[in-house]
């Protein structure tokens, strides 16, 4: 009965998800969105609803998990890797068309003016629109306007106050919300002000045909010109409408622009190299630290093995955001603890090479306590009637170490070592934030001596030339192929191990 009641609940709550969030997703034009949620909810009461289909009920969770949290999110990324979705380009070129018209409106002497509320269902904002002339209701959107039925709406003092389904904006959240042009048949109405908007005609005017914008006081023809990877339109002279442009497929453009723009690959050899030796130092080091303290913390003999461990791993309970701030402290050159303890002078972050040895022992101290961890599970796993033969065969303590518990630990954390390194290929948050991937040359601002892969490539695409989410998403791309490929290698390096046992 129970579990009838938990699968009941279960798929109750399911089904009311999607059924809440379908008027959201219609609203906002997700289609895709929408189908996706309902073939989940398909899925679960096709395997969950009946008795049949035994072996389903125990793939569907971890299928349905993979697909929408490894899968979506890699396709997705493959996609918005084609085109030039970025800053200036978030919208579609039909949207960019109505608002480089509606920008272009101007009031006329006679031009209607309405009292303004602004409303919000989902993502679509709704302009509700009352004629101050006339005191007509309309709701007016980026598709156009309509006539509103009073009695459909709450309407004080000259305003609409309430709309079934809509949630009335703030006069602060009407000043942060992005401004939106409703067409009408000689013009747009816009917003002026918090509480007003005025409907004017607009000087410039569309040829479909031709696919270009023509300004009917000057005359000037505005053709569709490509520029880089993005489209405007320009005239005669080159010169631009607007630097709006709009979201369009580049195909394999954002690849291409990787292998052979000079700003990326100057510096692209020299960052790789740093990037592995970044990420196989930090392991090694890691490993290697975390390893010997599990070995000596092994030992019988040794007392209060709960409290030394349960200090070190304090650097593992600590925030890394936390941990990386405060050590940026200690390696501050002229106030920092390491040198004033140490009575040294070293400019930890301002030097290439002591910059290195900063993000290494940084790291060093973020990541041994979880081999440490890992360490002391394999220690422990080791039969005692293994290291017991070794004595008795006359192996020393060291000696049984390297030739018995090392290759039986190592097979153990193998794994673990090479997902530590692909963590670390693209560890983003420690070069970020304790030396934001300089110190930098003036010759090249763009390249520091510490960036990494990862943090080179997000520079360069959301540095001053704003967001280009397009040419970030091929990178991540690429850096998923090369992470992939080298973890691919160490596995199979791996595979010699087994023959351990």
């Amino acid at each position: 009965m129970t579990v009838l009641v938990l699968k009941v609940l279960g798929l109750g709550t399911a089904t009311g998800t999607a059924v809440a969030l379908t008027p959201s997703l219609l609203a906002g034009r997700h289609y895709g969105f929408l189908a996706a949620a309902w073939a989940v909810i398909a899925v679960l009461l096709a395997t969950y609803a009946t008795r049949r289909a035994l072996v389903a009920k125990y793939l569907v969770p971890g299928c349905l998990l993979l697909v929408l949290f490894t899968v979506t999110p890699v396709l997705a990324t493959l996609q918005l890797s084609t085109t030039n979705f970025g800053d200036g380009t978030r919208t579609t070129k039909e949207q960019t068309i109505a608002q480089l018209l509606g920008t272009s409106v101007v009031p006329a002497p006679d031009s209607p003016t309405f009292n303004l509320t602004v409303g919000k269902r989902g993502d679509l904002l709704t302009y509700f629109l009352v004629d101050r002339a006339t005191m007509a209701a309309f709701t007016g959107t980026e598709d156009g306007l309509r006539p509103l039925e009073p009695r459909a709406v709450t309407i004080a003092d000259g305003f609409v106050t309430a709309v079934p389904g809509y949630t009335m904006l703030t006069p602060q959240q009407v000043n942060e919300a992005e401004p939106i042009a409703v067409p009408t048949q000689d013009g747009a109405i816009l917003r002026r002000g918090l509480r007003e908007a005025f409907e004017g005609h607009t000087v410039l005017r569309y040829d479909a045909a031709a696919d270009a914008i023509v300004n009917t006081d000057t005359g000037v023809r505005y053709t569709v010109q490509r520029q880089g990877d993005r489209e405007y339109f320009v005239d005669g002279a080159g010169n631009r409408l607007a630097e709006q442009s709009w979201r369009a497929d580049v195909g394999l453009d954002n690849y291409r622009r990787a292998f052979t723009d000079e700003r990326i690959l100057g510096g692209f050899l020299r960052i790789f190299a740093w990037t592995v030796i970044f990420a196989a130092g930090s392991v090694a080091l890691t490993f290697v630290v975390g390893l010997a303290i599990a070995v000596m913390l092994n030992d019988r003999r040794v007392r209060g093995q709960k409290v030394y461990r349960s200090i070190l791993l304090l650097p593992y309970a600590i925030p890394g955001f936390i941990s990386i701030l405060v050590w940026s402290g200690f390696f501050n050159r002229d106030f920092g603890l390491i040198n004033n303890l140490t009575g040294l002078h070293v400019n930890w972050l301002g030097d290439p090479l002591w910059a290195k040895a900063a993000l290494l022992l940084l790291n060093l101290w973020l990541g041994f306590p979880y081999t440490f961890l890992v360490a002391t599970g394999a220690l422990q796993a080791i039969p005692a009637d293994v290291r017991e033969a070794a004595t008795i065969d006359g192996a020393g303590g060291f000696t049984a170490f390297r030739r018995i518990t090392f290759p039986l630990v190592l097979v153990a954390v193998a794994p673990l070592l090479v997902a530590g390194f692909a963590f670390n290929f693209n560890n983003f948050n420690v070069v970020e934030l304790l030396t934001g991937g300089g110190p930098f040359t003036p010759d090249n601002p763009d390249a520091g001596a510490t960036d990494i892969l990862i943090s080179y490539t997000v520079r360069l695409a959301f540095g001053a030339g704003g967001a280009r989410f397009g040419f970030a998403s091929a990178i991540a791309t690429l850096l998923f192929v090369i992470t992939a490929v080298l973890a691919a290698v160490q596995f199979r390096a791996t595979r010699s191990l087994e023959e351990v046992y």
